[in-house]
Protein backbone atom coordinates (compact mmCIF):
# COMPACT_ATOMS: atom_id res chain seq x y z
CA UNK A 1 0.00 0.00 0.00
CA UNK A 2 1.64 3.16 -1.26
CA UNK A 3 1.54 6.01 1.49
CA UNK A 4 1.83 9.80 -0.08
CA UNK A 5 2.62 12.71 2.32
CA UNK A 6 1.44 16.46 1.43
CA UNK A 7 0.44 19.23 3.49
CA UNK A 8 -3.38 19.62 2.46
CA UNK A 9 -5.49 16.92 0.71
CA UNK A 10 -8.73 18.04 -0.61
CA UNK A 11 -11.36 15.82 -1.28
CA UNK A 12 -13.62 17.17 -4.00
CA UNK A 13 -12.78 18.85 -7.39
CA UNK A 14 -15.75 21.15 -7.72
CA UNK A 15 -15.93 24.66 -7.58
CA UNK A 16 -15.38 24.66 -3.28
CA UNK A 17 -12.65 22.34 -3.69
CA UNK A 18 -10.76 24.50 -6.65
CA UNK A 19 -10.80 27.31 -5.21
CA UNK A 20 -9.56 25.96 -1.49
CA UNK A 21 -7.27 24.99 -3.81
CA UNK A 22 -5.96 28.16 -5.43
CA UNK A 23 -5.98 30.16 -2.88
CA UNK A 24 -4.33 27.99 -0.19
CA UNK A 25 -1.88 27.22 -2.96
CA UNK A 26 -0.69 31.15 -3.70
CA UNK A 27 0.05 31.60 0.43
CA UNK A 28 2.92 32.20 1.33
CA UNK A 29 4.43 29.08 2.61
CA UNK A 30 3.45 27.66 -0.58
CA UNK A 31 2.22 24.15 0.75
CA UNK A 32 2.36 21.30 -1.13
CA UNK A 33 -1.54 20.07 -1.88
CA UNK A 34 -3.29 17.09 -3.66
CA UNK A 35 -6.74 17.70 -5.02
CA UNK A 36 -8.74 13.83 -4.59
CA UNK A 37 -11.42 13.57 -7.51
CA UNK A 38 -13.71 9.82 -7.48
CA UNK A 39 -13.87 10.78 -11.55
CA UNK A 40 -12.22 12.90 -13.62
CA UNK A 41 -11.74 16.26 -11.71
CA UNK A 42 -13.55 18.37 -14.77
CA UNK A 43 -16.93 16.03 -14.45
CA UNK A 44 -17.41 17.20 -11.27
CA UNK A 45 -21.19 17.80 -10.47
CA UNK A 46 -20.19 21.65 -10.85
CA UNK A 47 -20.31 21.80 -14.06
CA UNK A 48 -24.21 21.06 -13.90
CA UNK A 49 -24.95 24.24 -12.37
CA UNK A 50 -26.67 26.66 -14.83
CA UNK A 51 -28.65 29.73 -13.58
CA UNK A 52 -25.63 31.99 -11.85
CA UNK A 53 -24.03 33.38 -8.96
CA UNK A 54 -25.62 36.01 -6.51
CA UNK A 55 -23.70 39.10 -5.27
CA UNK A 56 -24.64 42.67 -5.09
CA UNK A 57 -22.34 44.65 -8.15
CA UNK A 58 -23.90 47.51 -8.26
CA UNK A 59 -25.16 49.07 -5.59
CA UNK A 60 -25.54 52.36 -6.46
CA UNK A 61 -26.96 51.56 -9.55
CA UNK A 62 -29.45 48.75 -9.04
CA UNK A 63 -30.18 50.47 -5.50
CA UNK A 64 -28.79 46.92 -3.66
CA UNK A 65 -27.39 46.33 -0.54
CA UNK A 66 -25.34 43.43 1.42
CA UNK A 67 -28.51 44.01 3.92
CA UNK A 68 -31.05 43.39 1.63
CA UNK A 69 -29.42 40.03 0.29
CA UNK A 70 -28.58 39.36 3.59
CA UNK A 71 -32.56 39.70 3.87
CA UNK A 72 -33.42 37.83 1.16
CA UNK A 73 -31.65 34.77 2.33
CA UNK A 74 -32.39 34.86 5.67
CA UNK A 75 -35.60 35.07 4.86
CA UNK A 76 -35.92 33.07 2.21
CA UNK A 77 -33.96 30.17 4.69
CA UNK A 78 -37.20 30.49 6.83
CA UNK A 79 -34.94 32.11 9.25
CA UNK A 80 -32.70 28.91 10.03
CA UNK A 81 -29.63 30.41 8.73
CA UNK A 82 -27.14 31.33 11.14
CA UNK A 83 -27.03 34.85 10.39
CA UNK A 84 -23.12 35.95 11.42
CA UNK A 85 -22.87 33.00 8.37
CA UNK A 86 -24.91 34.64 5.93
CA UNK A 87 -23.53 38.27 6.55
CA UNK A 88 -19.90 36.48 5.41
CA UNK A 89 -21.51 35.58 2.27
CA UNK A 90 -23.14 38.65 1.11
CA UNK A 91 -19.76 40.74 1.93
CA UNK A 92 -17.77 38.54 0.44
CA UNK A 93 -19.77 37.09 -2.86
CA UNK A 94 -19.28 40.22 -5.04
CA UNK A 95 -15.42 40.18 -5.05
CA UNK A 96 -15.77 35.98 -5.59
CA UNK A 97 -17.46 37.36 -8.40
CA UNK A 98 -14.58 39.39 -9.41
CA UNK A 99 -12.09 36.97 -8.92
CA UNK A 100 -14.13 34.45 -11.50
CA UNK A 101 -14.13 37.36 -14.09
CA UNK A 102 -10.44 37.97 -13.15
CA UNK A 103 -9.19 34.16 -14.25
CA UNK A 104 -11.76 34.31 -17.44
CA UNK A 105 -15.19 33.53 -16.55
CA UNK A 106 -17.54 35.22 -19.43
CA UNK A 107 -19.82 36.77 -17.54
CA UNK A 108 -22.99 37.99 -19.81
CA UNK A 109 -22.65 41.89 -20.23
CA UNK A 110 -24.97 44.73 -21.58
CA UNK A 111 -24.02 47.11 -24.44
CA UNK A 112 -22.18 49.26 -22.06
CA UNK A 113 -20.19 46.06 -20.52
CA UNK A 114 -22.11 45.85 -17.35
CA UNK A 115 -22.24 42.54 -15.79
CA UNK A 116 -26.01 41.09 -16.44
CA UNK A 117 -27.84 40.00 -13.14
CA UNK A 118 -30.95 38.37 -13.84
CA UNK A 119 -33.80 37.34 -11.04
CA UNK A 120 -33.91 34.75 -9.45
CA UNK A 121 -36.57 33.11 -6.66
CA UNK A 122 -36.84 34.78 -3.35
CA UNK A 123 -34.29 37.69 -4.54
CA UNK A 124 -35.62 41.36 -4.59
CA UNK A 125 -33.19 42.63 -6.87
CA UNK A 126 -31.75 40.96 -9.83
CA UNK A 127 -28.15 39.79 -8.88
CA UNK A 128 -27.28 36.86 -10.23
CA UNK A 129 -24.90 36.93 -12.62
CA UNK A 130 -24.50 34.36 -15.28
CA UNK A 131 -22.55 33.09 -18.44
CA UNK A 132 -25.91 32.18 -20.77
CA UNK A 133 -26.80 29.17 -18.62
CA UNK A 134 -23.84 26.93 -18.04
CA UNK A 135 -22.53 28.99 -15.47
CA UNK A 136 -21.27 26.39 -13.35
CA UNK A 137 -19.43 25.07 -16.21
CA UNK A 138 -17.61 28.01 -16.95
CA UNK A 139 -16.69 28.52 -13.25
CA UNK A 140 -14.86 24.98 -13.41
CA UNK A 141 -13.02 25.45 -16.47
CA UNK A 142 -11.69 28.94 -15.24
CA UNK A 143 -10.47 26.77 -12.08
CA UNK A 144 -9.04 23.61 -13.71
CA UNK A 145 -6.80 25.72 -15.98
CA UNK A 146 -5.59 27.48 -13.26
CA UNK A 147 -4.60 24.47 -10.73
CA UNK A 148 -2.99 22.58 -13.87
CA UNK A 149 -0.60 25.80 -13.84
CA UNK A 150 0.20 26.16 -10.25
CA UNK A 151 3.29 23.88 -9.84
CA UNK A 152 2.58 22.96 -5.61
CA UNK A 153 -1.49 21.84 -6.70
CA UNK A 154 -1.18 17.92 -7.92
CA UNK A 155 -4.67 16.37 -8.58
CA UNK A 156 -5.23 12.67 -8.34
CA UNK A 157 -8.35 11.81 -11.08
CA UNK A 158 -10.38 8.43 -10.07
CA UNK A 159 -9.15 8.35 -6.66
CA UNK A 160 -12.32 7.16 -3.93
CA UNK A 161 -11.85 8.11 -0.75
CA UNK A 162 -13.02 5.32 1.65
CA UNK A 163 -12.43 6.63 4.78
CA UNK A 164 -11.31 9.49 7.13
CA UNK A 165 -8.78 8.47 9.77
CA UNK A 166 -8.36 10.67 13.32
CA UNK A 167 -6.11 10.28 15.99
CA UNK A 168 -6.79 12.19 18.92
CA UNK A 169 -9.54 14.44 17.40
CA UNK A 170 -7.37 15.76 15.12
CA UNK A 171 -7.07 14.78 11.10
CA UNK A 172 -4.36 12.18 10.27
CA UNK A 173 -4.94 10.33 6.84
CA UNK A 174 -7.47 9.45 4.01
CA UNK A 175 -7.10 6.06 2.20
CA UNK A 176 -8.86 6.00 -1.48
CA UNK A 177 -8.63 3.34 -4.28
CA UNK A 178 -6.75 4.03 -7.26
CA UNK A 179 -9.34 3.00 -9.68
CA UNK A 180 -7.62 2.36 -12.83
CA UNK A 181 -5.61 0.00 -10.98
CA UNK A 182 -7.23 -1.21 -8.11
CA UNK A 183 -4.20 -0.49 -5.52
CA UNK A 184 -5.19 1.44 -2.08
CA UNK A 185 -3.15 4.84 -1.89
CA UNK A 186 -3.48 6.51 1.95
CA UNK A 187 -2.96 10.29 1.60
CA UNK A 188 -1.14 11.81 4.69
CA UNK A 189 -1.23 15.33 5.79
CA UNK A 190 -1.46 17.94 7.86
CA UNK A 191 -5.09 19.64 6.86
CA UNK A 192 -7.72 18.30 5.05
CA UNK A 193 -10.79 20.06 3.55
CA UNK A 194 -14.19 17.89 2.73
CA UNK A 195 -15.73 19.55 -0.07
CA UNK A 196 -17.65 16.35 -2.05
CA UNK A 197 -20.55 17.96 -2.87
CA UNK A 198 -24.30 16.91 -1.80
CA UNK A 199 -26.22 13.97 -1.56
CA UNK A 200 -29.46 14.22 -3.89
CA UNK A 201 -28.72 10.83 -4.88
CA UNK A 202 -29.93 9.07 -2.04
CA UNK A 203 -33.65 9.87 -4.36
CA UNK A 204 -34.32 8.51 -7.46
CA UNK A 205 -36.27 11.67 -8.77
CA UNK A 206 -33.72 13.93 -8.86
CA UNK A 207 -31.67 17.06 -11.23
CA UNK A 208 -28.29 15.82 -10.07
CA UNK A 209 -25.50 13.76 -11.56
CA UNK A 210 -25.06 9.88 -10.04
CA UNK A 211 -21.67 10.73 -9.04
CA UNK A 212 -23.98 12.82 -6.08
CA UNK A 213 -23.33 10.42 -3.03
CA UNK A 214 -22.40 12.35 -0.43
CA UNK A 215 -19.09 10.34 0.16
CA UNK A 216 -17.25 12.69 2.25
CA UNK A 217 -20.68 13.33 4.33
CA UNK A 218 -21.21 9.98 4.50
CA UNK A 219 -17.16 9.36 5.47
CA UNK A 220 -17.09 12.04 8.45
CA UNK A 221 -20.11 10.57 9.42
CA UNK A 222 -18.93 6.89 9.92
CA UNK A 223 -15.67 8.81 11.60
CA UNK A 224 -17.85 10.06 14.25
CA UNK A 225 -18.51 13.97 13.37
CA UNK A 226 -21.84 14.91 13.56
CA UNK A 227 -24.15 16.01 10.29
CA UNK A 228 -26.08 19.51 10.57
CA UNK A 229 -29.54 19.91 9.63
CA UNK A 230 -29.89 16.63 7.58
CA UNK A 231 -33.48 16.71 7.44
CA UNK A 232 -33.68 19.98 4.62
CA UNK A 233 -33.10 18.46 1.45
CA UNK A 234 -34.54 20.92 -1.42
CA UNK A 235 -36.83 20.54 -4.09
CA UNK A 236 -36.10 21.87 -7.68
CA UNK A 237 -39.57 22.89 -8.32
CA UNK A 238 -39.07 22.50 -12.21
CA UNK A 239 -36.89 19.44 -13.05
CA UNK A 240 -37.59 17.30 -16.71
CA UNK A 241 -39.92 14.72 -17.48
CA UNK A 242 -39.15 11.97 -16.53
CA UNK A 243 -35.38 12.06 -16.60
CA UNK A 244 -34.82 14.79 -14.01
CA UNK A 245 -32.55 16.69 -15.52
CA UNK A 246 -32.54 20.18 -14.24
CA UNK A 247 -34.46 23.28 -15.90
CA UNK A 248 -32.59 25.87 -14.63
CA UNK A 249 -34.86 28.68 -12.33
CA UNK A 250 -33.02 31.17 -15.45
CA UNK A 251 -36.08 30.18 -17.09
CA UNK A 252 -38.22 31.68 -14.54
CA UNK A 253 -36.13 34.35 -13.94
CA UNK A 254 -36.08 35.36 -17.30
CA UNK A 255 -39.69 35.50 -17.51
CA UNK A 256 -40.66 31.46 -18.21
CA UNK A 257 -44.59 30.94 -16.66
CA UNK A 258 -46.07 27.62 -14.97
CA UNK A 259 -49.05 26.69 -16.22
CA UNK A 260 -51.50 23.24 -14.87
CA UNK A 261 -53.63 21.20 -16.82
CA UNK A 262 -56.88 23.94 -16.90
CA UNK A 263 -54.17 26.35 -18.54
CA UNK A 264 -53.98 28.25 -15.05
CA UNK A 265 -50.94 30.27 -14.15
CA UNK A 266 -51.78 29.29 -10.53
CA UNK A 267 -48.56 30.54 -8.73
CA UNK A 268 -50.95 33.84 -7.89
CA UNK A 269 -52.88 31.45 -5.46
CA UNK A 270 -49.46 30.93 -3.34
CA UNK A 271 -47.25 33.61 -3.78
CA UNK A 272 -49.41 36.28 -5.38
CA UNK A 273 -46.24 38.88 -5.32
CA UNK A 274 -43.71 36.52 -6.37
CA UNK A 275 -45.21 34.11 -8.70
CA UNK A 276 -43.03 31.96 -10.22
CA UNK A 277 -39.80 33.91 -8.85
CA UNK A 278 -41.17 32.75 -5.30
CA UNK A 279 -38.50 30.74 -3.20
CA UNK A 280 -37.82 26.88 -4.70
CA UNK A 281 -39.90 25.69 -1.69
CA UNK A 282 -42.70 27.63 -1.77
CA UNK A 283 -43.21 26.12 -5.31
CA UNK A 284 -42.53 22.69 -5.14
CA UNK A 285 -45.31 22.70 -2.94
CA UNK A 286 -47.45 24.47 -4.95
CA UNK A 287 -46.96 22.47 -7.85
CA UNK A 288 -47.02 19.09 -5.48
CA UNK A 289 -50.58 20.98 -4.35
CA UNK A 290 -52.02 21.26 -7.68
CA UNK A 291 -50.90 17.60 -8.86
CA UNK A 292 -52.64 16.30 -6.09
CA UNK A 293 -55.72 18.21 -6.51
CA UNK A 294 -55.95 16.94 -9.72
CA UNK A 295 -54.80 19.78 -11.96
CA UNK A 296 -51.69 18.17 -12.97
CA UNK A 297 -50.82 16.76 -16.56
CA UNK A 298 -51.12 12.79 -15.91
CA UNK A 299 -47.97 10.53 -17.47
CA UNK A 300 -49.06 7.18 -17.83
CA UNK A 301 -45.90 5.78 -19.06
CA UNK A 302 -43.97 6.93 -16.42
CA UNK A 303 -46.43 7.18 -13.70
CA UNK A 304 -45.33 11.41 -12.90
CA UNK A 305 -47.75 13.88 -12.93
CA UNK A 306 -46.61 17.15 -13.92
CA UNK A 307 -46.92 20.89 -14.68
CA UNK A 308 -45.86 23.16 -17.72
CA UNK A 309 -43.26 25.33 -18.19
CA UNK A 310 -43.85 27.55 -20.70
CA UNK A 311 -41.22 29.78 -22.36
CA UNK A 312 -43.22 30.26 -25.65
CA UNK A 313 -44.04 34.16 -25.02
CA UNK A 314 -40.08 34.89 -24.54
CA UNK A 315 -38.49 36.82 -27.44
CA UNK A 316 -36.74 33.81 -29.76
CA UNK A 317 -33.17 35.69 -28.21
CA UNK A 318 -33.51 35.28 -24.73
CA UNK A 319 -33.81 31.55 -25.31
CA UNK A 320 -30.56 31.65 -27.67
CA UNK A 321 -28.75 33.54 -25.99
CA UNK A 322 -29.55 33.39 -22.50
CA UNK A 323 -31.23 29.89 -22.26
CA UNK A 324 -28.88 27.71 -24.88
CA UNK A 325 -28.78 24.46 -22.93
CA UNK A 326 -32.06 24.66 -21.70
CA UNK A 327 -33.25 24.67 -25.79
CA UNK A 328 -30.84 22.21 -26.16
CA UNK A 329 -31.14 19.59 -23.14
CA UNK A 330 -35.42 19.42 -24.61
CA UNK A 331 -34.68 19.38 -27.62
CA UNK A 332 -32.54 16.59 -27.33
CA UNK A 333 -34.48 14.61 -24.65
CA UNK A 334 -38.18 15.15 -25.84
CA UNK A 335 -38.11 16.97 -29.02
CA UNK A 336 -39.46 20.02 -27.58
CA UNK A 337 -38.03 23.16 -28.68
CA UNK A 338 -38.88 25.65 -25.60
CA UNK A 339 -40.09 28.34 -28.27
CA UNK A 340 -42.32 26.66 -29.64
CA UNK A 341 -44.11 24.04 -26.51
CA UNK A 342 -43.96 24.32 -23.19
CA UNK A 343 -41.80 22.04 -20.80
CA UNK A 344 -43.05 19.10 -18.64
CA UNK A 345 -41.78 20.01 -15.14
CA UNK A 346 -42.02 18.39 -11.62
CA UNK A 347 -40.11 19.01 -8.19
CA UNK A 348 -36.98 16.65 -8.32
CA UNK A 349 -34.46 16.67 -5.31
CA UNK A 350 -31.55 18.74 -5.75
CA UNK A 351 -29.72 20.47 -3.09
CA UNK A 352 -28.72 19.32 0.61
CA UNK A 353 -28.89 22.14 3.14
CA UNK A 354 -27.56 19.52 5.59
CA UNK A 355 -24.11 18.65 5.80
CA UNK A 356 -20.90 18.37 7.92
CA UNK A 357 -21.25 20.33 10.98
CA UNK A 358 -18.97 22.98 10.90
CA UNK A 359 -18.63 26.94 12.75
CA UNK A 360 -18.85 30.01 10.06
CA UNK A 361 -15.39 29.37 9.27
CA UNK A 362 -15.95 26.17 7.99
CA UNK A 363 -14.07 24.07 10.41
CA UNK A 364 -15.16 20.82 11.64
CA UNK A 365 -17.04 20.59 14.57
CA UNK A 366 -17.80 17.70 17.31
CA UNK A 367 -21.11 16.89 18.86
CA UNK A 368 -19.87 19.43 21.82
CA UNK A 369 -18.52 22.22 19.41
CA UNK A 370 -14.79 21.61 19.61
CA UNK A 371 -12.84 21.93 16.06
CA UNK A 372 -11.01 18.54 14.88
CA UNK A 373 -7.74 19.49 14.37
CA UNK A 374 -6.92 20.23 10.84
CA UNK A 375 -10.25 19.46 9.60
CA UNK A 376 -12.59 21.79 7.34
CA UNK A 377 -15.36 21.45 5.09
CA UNK A 378 -16.60 23.39 2.13
CA UNK A 379 -19.43 24.16 -0.26
CA UNK A 380 -22.81 22.41 -0.36
CA UNK A 381 -21.24 19.48 1.73
CA UNK A 382 -20.46 22.09 5.10
CA UNK A 383 -23.10 23.04 6.87
CA UNK A 384 -22.28 26.80 7.79
CA UNK A 385 -25.41 27.75 8.20
CA UNK A 386 -26.24 29.82 5.24
CA UNK A 387 -28.98 28.16 3.94
CA UNK A 388 -31.22 27.57 7.17
CA UNK A 389 -34.55 25.38 5.63
CA UNK A 390 -34.33 26.59 1.99
CA UNK A 391 -31.53 27.95 -0.17
CA UNK A 392 -32.30 31.06 -2.33
CA UNK A 393 -31.20 29.97 -6.35
CA UNK A 394 -27.65 31.12 -6.73
CA UNK A 395 -26.36 31.35 -3.41
CA UNK A 396 -25.03 27.97 -3.76
CA UNK A 397 -21.78 29.44 -6.24
CA UNK A 398 -21.34 32.18 -4.11
CA UNK A 399 -21.10 29.57 -1.32
CA UNK A 400 -18.71 27.59 -2.61
CA UNK A 401 -16.57 30.44 -3.39
CA UNK A 402 -16.49 32.16 -0.23
CA UNK A 403 -15.73 29.13 1.63
CA UNK A 404 -13.74 28.17 -0.20
CA UNK A 405 -11.19 30.59 -0.11
CA UNK A 406 -11.87 30.85 3.61
CA UNK A 407 -10.86 27.42 3.98
CA UNK A 408 -8.27 27.26 1.45
CA UNK A 409 -6.86 30.09 3.52
CA UNK A 410 -7.30 28.68 7.10
CA UNK A 411 -6.04 25.38 6.20
CA UNK A 412 -2.93 26.72 4.52
CA UNK A 413 -2.48 28.62 7.54
CA UNK A 414 -2.86 25.94 9.70
CA UNK A 415 -0.22 23.66 7.77
CA UNK A 416 2.82 26.44 7.94
CA UNK A 417 2.26 25.78 11.80
CA UNK A 418 1.54 22.39 12.80
CA UNK A 419 3.57 19.55 12.31
CA UNK A 420 2.10 16.22 10.81
CA UNK A 421 0.60 14.18 13.15
CA UNK A 422 3.24 11.29 14.41
CA UNK A 423 2.34 7.49 13.66
CA UNK A 424 0.21 6.25 16.43
CA UNK A 425 -0.82 2.61 16.99
CA UNK A 426 -3.74 4.05 16.08
CA UNK A 427 -3.72 5.45 13.24
CA UNK A 428 -1.92 2.32 11.89
CA UNK A 429 -4.72 0.34 13.39
CA UNK A 430 -7.26 2.24 11.15
CA UNK A 431 -5.28 1.97 8.22
CA UNK A 432 -4.90 -1.80 7.96
CA UNK A 433 -8.83 -2.17 9.60
CA UNK A 434 -10.05 -0.03 6.35
CA UNK A 435 -7.77 -2.36 4.19
CA UNK A 436 -9.24 -5.51 5.56
CA UNK A 437 -12.56 -3.95 4.87
CA UNK A 438 -12.30 -3.68 1.06
CA UNK A 439 -10.85 -6.88 0.50
CA UNK A 440 -13.80 -7.99 2.69
CA UNK A 441 -16.03 -6.27 0.02
CA UNK A 442 -14.34 -7.43 -3.11
CA UNK A 443 -14.50 -11.41 -1.50
CA UNK A 444 -18.49 -10.79 -0.97
CA UNK A 445 -20.33 -13.70 -1.94
CA UNK A 446 -23.93 -12.90 -0.39
CA UNK A 447 -27.30 -13.28 -1.57
CA UNK A 448 -28.45 -9.71 -2.49
CA UNK A 449 -27.82 -8.24 -5.38
CA UNK A 450 -26.63 -4.06 -4.69
CA UNK A 451 -28.32 -2.34 -7.16
CA UNK A 452 -31.60 -3.51 -5.82
CA UNK A 453 -30.61 -2.39 -2.49
CA UNK A 454 -30.27 0.89 -4.20
CA UNK A 455 -33.40 1.04 -5.94
CA UNK A 456 -35.66 0.18 -3.14
CA UNK A 457 -33.57 2.58 -1.62
CA UNK A 458 -34.93 5.69 -3.90
CA UNK A 459 -38.08 4.03 -4.17
CA UNK A 460 -38.39 4.75 -0.26
CA UNK A 461 -37.20 7.96 -0.29
CA UNK A 462 -39.00 9.34 -3.88
CA UNK A 463 -42.54 7.63 -1.84
CA UNK A 464 -42.47 8.73 1.52
CA UNK A 465 -39.61 11.80 1.89
CA UNK A 466 -40.99 13.89 -0.79
CA UNK A 467 -42.10 17.49 -0.93
CA UNK A 468 -44.90 16.59 1.66
CA UNK A 469 -43.99 14.35 4.76
CA UNK A 470 -46.04 12.53 6.40
CA UNK A 471 -44.84 11.09 9.94
CA UNK A 472 -46.38 7.21 9.27
CA UNK A 473 -44.62 7.14 6.01
CA UNK A 474 -41.70 8.75 7.50
CA UNK A 475 -41.45 5.74 9.87
CA UNK A 476 -42.24 3.48 7.38
CA UNK A 477 -39.14 4.79 5.59
CA UNK A 478 -37.02 4.69 8.79
CA UNK A 479 -37.91 0.64 9.04
CA UNK A 480 -37.29 -0.18 5.07
CA UNK A 481 -33.81 2.47 5.36
CA UNK A 482 -32.74 0.12 8.61
CA UNK A 483 -34.01 -3.45 6.65
CA UNK A 484 -31.76 -2.59 3.63
CA UNK A 485 -28.97 -1.45 5.71
CA UNK A 486 -29.06 -5.43 6.74
CA UNK A 487 -29.68 -6.73 3.36
CA UNK A 488 -26.44 -4.34 2.31
CA UNK A 489 -24.25 -6.92 5.12
CA UNK A 490 -25.02 -9.82 2.58
CA UNK A 491 -24.40 -8.68 -0.94
CA UNK A 492 -22.31 -10.25 -3.98
CA UNK A 493 -19.85 -8.64 -6.32
CA UNK A 494 -20.26 -9.46 -9.53
CA UNK A 495 -16.37 -8.30 -10.20
CA UNK A 496 -14.36 -9.40 -8.11
CA UNK A 497 -10.84 -7.72 -9.93
CA UNK A 498 -8.90 -4.94 -8.78
CA UNK A 499 -8.38 -2.90 -12.01
CA UNK A 500 -11.26 -0.13 -12.91
CA UNK A 501 -13.72 -2.06 -10.45
CA UNK A 502 -16.55 0.15 -10.59
CA UNK A 503 -19.07 -2.46 -9.31
CA UNK A 504 -16.74 -2.03 -6.09
CA UNK A 505 -17.04 2.06 -6.62
CA UNK A 506 -20.56 1.38 -6.89
CA UNK A 507 -21.19 -0.55 -3.63
CA UNK A 508 -19.14 2.14 -1.29
CA UNK A 509 -21.11 4.77 -2.76
CA UNK A 510 -24.04 2.74 -2.26
CA UNK A 511 -23.16 2.31 1.54
CA UNK A 512 -22.65 5.94 1.74
CA UNK A 513 -26.24 6.79 0.39
CA UNK A 514 -27.56 4.12 3.13
CA UNK A 515 -26.13 5.75 5.73
CA UNK A 516 -27.02 9.64 4.47
CA UNK A 517 -30.78 8.28 3.99
CA UNK A 518 -31.20 6.75 7.81
CA UNK A 519 -29.57 10.35 9.07
CA UNK A 520 -32.13 12.46 6.51
CA UNK A 521 -35.08 10.14 7.76
CA UNK A 522 -34.17 10.19 11.63
CA UNK A 523 -33.64 13.59 11.88
CA UNK A 524 -36.74 14.65 9.65
CA UNK A 525 -39.09 12.43 11.83
CA UNK A 526 -38.42 13.99 15.14
CA UNK A 527 -38.61 17.81 13.74
CA UNK A 528 -42.95 18.30 14.41
CA UNK A 529 -43.38 21.42 12.19
CA UNK A 530 -42.94 22.81 8.66
CA UNK A 531 -40.39 25.23 7.72
CA UNK A 532 -38.58 25.60 4.27
CA UNK A 533 -37.75 22.59 2.73
CA UNK A 534 -39.14 19.91 5.39
CA UNK A 535 -42.86 19.91 5.04
CA UNK A 536 -45.05 18.21 7.33
CA UNK A 537 -48.50 17.21 6.61
CA UNK A 538 -49.56 17.04 10.57
CA UNK A 539 -47.73 19.82 11.55
CA UNK A 540 -48.16 22.26 8.80
CA UNK A 541 -47.27 25.78 10.70
CA UNK A 542 -43.93 26.50 11.12
CA UNK A 543 -43.00 26.65 15.53
CA UNK A 544 -40.25 29.08 16.54
CA UNK A 545 -41.09 28.35 19.89
CA UNK A 546 -40.00 25.37 19.71
CA UNK A 547 -37.80 24.58 16.67
CA UNK A 548 -35.88 27.23 15.67
CA UNK A 549 -32.94 25.05 16.04
CA UNK A 550 -30.53 23.21 14.28
CA UNK A 551 -30.41 19.69 14.58
CA UNK A 552 -27.04 17.61 15.38
CA UNK A 553 -27.12 13.78 14.51
CA UNK A 554 -23.86 11.42 15.01
CA UNK A 555 -23.13 7.71 15.00
CA UNK A 556 -21.37 5.91 17.58
CA UNK A 557 -21.18 2.36 17.51
CA UNK A 558 -24.67 2.15 15.28
CA UNK A 559 -25.95 4.16 18.08
CA UNK A 560 -27.45 7.34 16.88
CA UNK A 561 -27.59 10.40 19.15
CA UNK A 562 -29.96 13.60 18.52
CA UNK A 563 -29.28 16.77 19.52
CA UNK A 564 -30.00 20.45 18.85
CA UNK A 565 -28.50 23.75 19.08
CA UNK A 566 -29.93 27.26 18.64
CA UNK A 567 -29.88 29.62 15.53
CA UNK A 568 -27.67 32.58 15.53
CA UNK A 569 -29.84 35.18 15.19
CA UNK A 570 -28.83 39.18 14.13
CA UNK A 571 -30.55 41.98 13.16
CA UNK A 572 -33.30 39.61 11.44
CA UNK A 573 -36.26 38.66 13.85
CA UNK A 574 -38.39 35.39 12.73
CA UNK A 575 -41.58 36.89 10.60
CA UNK A 576 -44.25 35.57 8.80
CA UNK A 577 -42.96 34.68 5.13
CA UNK A 578 -44.54 36.04 2.61
CA UNK A 579 -44.31 36.41 -1.24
Amino acid sequence: MESLSYDIVILGSGIAGFTAALHAARSKAKPRIAVISKMHAMRSHSVSAEGGISGVLYPKIKKDTEDLHAYDTIKGSDYLADQDAVEILVKNAPSEIKFFEHIGVPWNRDEKGTVQQRPFGGMSIPRTAFAADKTGFFMMRALYDQALAVENIEIFHEHLATAIVLDKGRFAALPTIDIATGEQRIFRSRACIIATGGFSRVFGFTTTAYSSTGDGTALAYRAGIPLKDMEFVQFHPTALIPSGILITEAARGEGGYLFNAKGERFMERYAKNKMELAPRDIISKAIISEIEKGRGFPDKEYGYSYVHLDLRHLDRRVIDEKLPMIKEITIKMLGIDPGDEPIPVRPAAHFTMGGIHTDIKGRILSQEGRPFGGLWAAGECGCVSVHGANRLGSNSLSQCSVWGRITGEAAADYASKEGRPAESEEIVRKIDEEERRISGILESDGSNNPYEIKKMLNKTMDSRMYVYRRVPEMRKAIAEISRLKKEFNDIYLEDRGRRFNTNLRDVLEIGNLLELAAAVAESAVRRKESRGAHSMVEYPKRDDKHWLKHTLISANEGKIRISYLPVTLGGWKPEERKY
